[in-house]
């Protein structure tokens, strides 16, 4: 299970195990503002598990002028689903092959699936006679910028409105 960790300002920081959770509300650096319906239970003490915490002091959080490129975020950003025949994508594919000077970059990977990715080869999707299902584009907004949200749990919809 994640909690949703939120800043003394109430915008979101990042995505915490549970287990990190109770230990940041055990000792007083942060307060539940929302709670799965299960229980922790101890000797001594019942704790709800918390779905979303509320740091008590401001973090200031580091600044990072861009998204990393990562397989995991070109895979997340398409849905997991192949650019080429809609399929379930399992890998990620160069629209200009880096073999023809393709670079690492949000605007030249999708998400693929291994069949198409095997035919295409080093060859780009024009020469195959191919329509990109989707435009390859740099993500953004507020969820992107969130460590650790690869889910986003329903629970926390009203507390990400305002990211």
């Amino acid at each position: 299970m994640r909690t949703l960790v939120l800043n003394a300002g109430y915008e979101p920081l990042s995505v915490v195990s549970f287990k990190r959770a109770v230990v940041l509300v055990l000792a007083g650096k942060a307060m539940v503002l929302a709670e799965s319906g299960e229980r922790l239970r101890s000797a001594d003490l019942t704790l709800a598990t918390p779905s979303v915490i509320l740091l008590v002091r401001y973090v200031r959080a580091p600044r990072r002028h861009g998204v990393s490129v990562t397989r995991r975020g070109v895979l997340r950003r398409d849905g997991h689903r192949c650019a080429y025949c809609g399929g379930a994508a399992s890998t990620v594919d160069h629209v200009l092959p880096r073999s023809r000077g393709g670079a690492d970059s949000w605007t030249n990977l999708v998400g693929c699936c291994l069949r198409c990715n095997g035919v295409k080869g080093d060859r780009t999707p024009e020469e195959m006679g191919w329509q990109a299902r989707v435009r390859p584009a740099v993500p953004s907004g507020a969820l992107w910028a969130l460590r650790g949200s690869d889910v986003v749990d329903p629970q926390w919809a009203e507390f990400l409105q305002a990211a």
